[in-house]
């Protein structure tokens, strides 16, 4: 570390050595990584089908590879380093064929097997299955029938598929039991039951199922009874050519291609490991450029450079290590004492003294920059009190934004009065109420609570994270000023953070979201009714149908204006409360290669190379 650093940060050279010292020691233990990166926090899952963090994310894009890639530079989706080689839509832009290249393979590090058409479209079956229950699965909805597959939606007239209860494996949702296809001819609701009684013309004639274990004489017990996944529109017409049918015209589904939970998974894995098994290092079966050479959970996955990847030769590091590191002040220590060559955020606290220090150098290590994405609190709108608009509302308008971009986050964020972040070409947003104490007191009155009386203790829950414990204990002090109301505070680890999200057991909890792609639909599509991403209990009819119809709109200027309409709704009934828009906070060495800032944040570690002599020089003698 060079003396200026030192002086600058006198405190930093020891609570380096203590607070990572662990760390220091587990790297000793190893032969070294070509680069190291700090990611946040323990994982849920490498599986890509059922996760959306961006801690995930960067562990998926280096490990599997979808239909298309994107240019790390631009963000535009690219044959250049997808599976397919190529594509072509049709004249109305509702069919895509996609050409698989001939070097994209799976392997289990040692033997190899091509990649094929079937393969996607069996990953996206299983993703699509109500069994898995994914919550990107809304991100196939534009395939034609998709979204009747996902939610078991079944009519008289439908083509169907029941699945018996004979599984190879009953504990697994994969394999699947026998499937029996037919059409549907009649469905018969029961007294006392919620299970109906499906009549289906099959092969061998009409039968009638039931999902239930138990069924009366003269009906089978089915395991499932789904709209037929032939009839979606997936087709894998040879080895080497998928197409896709969508129901309309859908303007950015080349990005959706490239993005990870789109990625294939290997059947075979899956259907001899099962879920989680096929996750293992010593099960993996993948795509991507990198493999896992072990997971040590609370301390690192190490990636290996994958052998047999079609780019290989493009794929510069050799040796990956990503570090669960939840503590930003021990990431920070790591970088400055040249243990991490990247760590996406920085502790808050030290954000001034970073900007500060690298202002007037030429690279600019810390040189935050907006992107697409939103820092808010979501409503449980099926709470006895947050049920009510006005009490939403009132919530919103009593939040001094300003304060806590000015006060606590300090890195050039600006105060959320959107859901969309600002940067999409074409859009106008739609604004929330602003900072106004007196009429958020009228609010909350008019709502049958004047001056607090009688309004119940709420909870802010947040994941472990200094920075989100400041934003909750402030808004706690502002509700508490303005409103009168108590409010306790609660962090959870994320695995369970997003158990307790998805169960709806919250009042308010803390939430962020960064576009999937540059379109205003990624982050409105979210909260329509029952999405597996609104994770609110809000429901609203008008807006679900303004955003199948900004779906179905293919007058592009028109499409946004609808979007716009369904953005003004939800800020007017506020299941969420925008509290400011993300700039990144990434610290990166100066003698990483291949790092591009960009709209959505992210860096795949295919991409990034180190400059050895660089490295060298700014080690021995220069600042980082």
């Amino acid at each position: 570390m060079a003396a200026t650093l030192r002086l600058m940060f006198p405190w930093i050279a020891l609570c380096g050595m203590l607070a990572a010292g662990v760390w220091a020691f587990s790297f000793q233990s190893l032969p070294p990584a070509d680069f190291t990166f700090a990611n946040s926090t323990e994982i849920e899952s490498t599986d890509p089908a059922i996760v959306t963090g961006a801690p995930e994310g960067r562990v998926i894009y280096s490990i599997y590879e979808a239909l298309l890639g994107f240019d790390p530079e631009t963000l535009e989706a690219s044959t250049e380093f997808g599976v397919a080689e190529s594509w072509e839509v049709s004249d109305d832009l509702t069919v895509y064929t996609f050409k698989l290249r001939d070097e994209a393979c799976w392997t289990n590090g040692e033997t190899t097997a091509p990649i094929i058409a079937e393969d996607f479209a069996w990953s996206w079956m299983r993703m699509l299955h109500p069994e898995t229950a994914a919550q990107y699965a809304y991100q196939l909805y534009y395939i034609k029938n998709a979204s009747k597959f996902n939610t078991g939606q079944v009519e008289v007239g439908d083509p169907v598929e029941v699945e018996l209860y004979d599984r190879p494996i009953p504990t697994q949702t994969f394999p699947r039991g026998t499937i029996l296809h037919g059409e549907c001819v009649s469905i018969e609701t029961q007294e006392n039951s919620e299970d109906a009684i499906y009549t289906i013309q099959t092969d061998e004639g009409e039968k009638r199922f039931i999902k239930n274990e138990n069924p009366s004489e003269g009906v089978t017990a089915a395991r499932n009874i789904l709209f037929d996944f032939q009839h979606v529109g997936v087709k894998a017409l040879n080895e080497k050519t998928l197409e896709i049918t969508l129901n309309y015209p859908t303007p950015f589904f080349p990005k959706l291609m490239a993005f990870y939970p789109l990625s294939p998974v290997n059947r075979e894995s899956i259907e001899k490991h099962g879920y989680p098994g096929f996750t293992k290092p010593e099960n993996l079966v993948n795509n991507g450029p990198y493999r896992i050479s072990f997971r040590r959970l609370r301390d690192r996955i190490r990636l290996v450079k994958n052998k047999h990847y079609w780019r290989r030769d493009k794929v510069e590091l050799e040796i990956v290590d990503i570090l669960a590191v939840e503590n930003t002040q021990t990431s920070l220590n790591l970088y400055l004492t040249g243990e991490l060559d990247w760590s996406p955020d920085v502790p808050v606290t030290m954000i001034p003294t970073l900007l500060e220090r690298y202002q007037d150098l030429e690279y600019k290590a810390f040189n935050p920059q907006p992107f697409l994405g939103c820092y808010y609190y979501m409503l449980n709108t099926t709470h006895e009190a947050l049920q009510k608009e006005k009490v939403r509302r009132a919530l919103n308008l009593a939040l001094n934004k300003e304060e806590i971009v000015s006060r606590i986050t300090g890195a050039g964020e600006v105060a959320a009065y959107s859901y969309v972040p600002p940067g999409i070409a074409g859009y106008e947003r739609a604004f929330c109420e602003q900072y106004n104490p007196e009429k958020a007191k009228e609010l909350l009155a008019e709502a049958g609570y004047p001056n607090a009386q009688g309004f119940p203790v709420i909870e802010i829950m947040y994941n472990t994270h200094e920075a989100h414990r400041s934003i909750a204990e402030t808004i706690q002090a502002q509700w508490k000023r303005t409103l009168g109301i108590n409010v306790r505070l609660a962090n959870q680890e994320w695995g369970s953070y997003l158990d307790t999200r998805r169960n709806l057991e919250y009042n308010v909890a803390r939430a962020a979201w960064i576009g999937d792609y540059v379109d205003p639909n990624t982050f409105l599509d979210m909260f329509v009714t029952d999405g597996e991403n609104n994770q609110t209990g809000w429901s609203n009819k008008q807006y679900d149908q303004y955003i199948e119809e900004a779906t179905r709109e293919k007058d592009a200027k028109k499409r946004m204006e609808i979007l716009h309409q369904a953005e003004i709704l939800l800020m007017k009934e506020m299941p969420i409360i925008p509290i400011y828009y993300y700039v990144d906070k990434n610290i990166v060495q100066p003698y990483v290669t291949g790092f591009y800032r960009n709209l959505q944040d992210v860096h795949p570690v295919q991409f990034l190379g180190i400059d050895k002599e660089k490295k060298a020089r700014f080690t021995n003698s220069e600042i980082r």
